[in-house]
């Protein structure tokens, strides 16, 4: 094999891997543009939906009065995706659901433990750009599991995208 031969073929070779390299680095975001079409999901049938109270002044951890504002305090597990965020507060043990898109329907932020307690929805029903909460009490040693999607109080539906947090420790150590 000549040089000029082996020389095209180190080039070609290098741009291929940059080129891969990148894909990798810097994979396709997802956008805010609201899915064309709602895709219905299952979630288990015993899931229990508990309406989310808004983030008011008298709520400890908003940082005011603001309904849309988020919590003040360290919230854990950030999770989002197209219409919903929540995330986990150790102090106080609140779960956070923000709606973030004038849709129709509500946000949810869904909680799995790493003990066996049942799974439960946090719902937020109120208007988009509006941060609500659902107050629980958690074991001190245990984690917990966010997942975020959309949900249709009026037809009991679920619908995607879905986002999932890693485990947080309900301790926020």
């Amino acid at each position: 094999m000549s040089t000029k031969t082996r020389l095209k073929c180190a080039v070609l070779s290098g741009a291929a891997m940059f080129a891969l390299s990148a894909i990798v680095a810097f994979p396709a975001q997802a956008d805010d543009q609201p899915p064309t079409e709602l895709v219905k999901v299952e979630m288990p049938a015993d899931l229990e939906i508990v309406e989310a109270a808004p983030a008011t002044a008298a709520t400890p951890a908003p940082d005011s009065a603001a309904a849309s504002r988020a919590p003040s305090r360290p919230c854990l597990g950030v999770t989002s995706t197209y219409g919903s965020t929540g995330c986990f507060q150790p102090y106080g043990d609140l779960i956070w659901s923000q709606d973030t898109a004038s849709d129709g329907l509500s946000s949810v932020t869904v909680v799995y433990t790493d003990y066996g307690r049942p799974a439960y929805g946090c719902v937020n029903s109120n208007k988009a750009g509006s941060w609500g909460y659902c107050n629980k009490d958690y074991k001190e040693k245990g984690n917990v599991r966010l997942k975020v999607l959309r949900y249709d109080s009026k037809t009991k539906d679920w619908y995607q995208p879905i986002a999932q947090s890693n485990l947080i420790p309900v301790d926020g150590q």
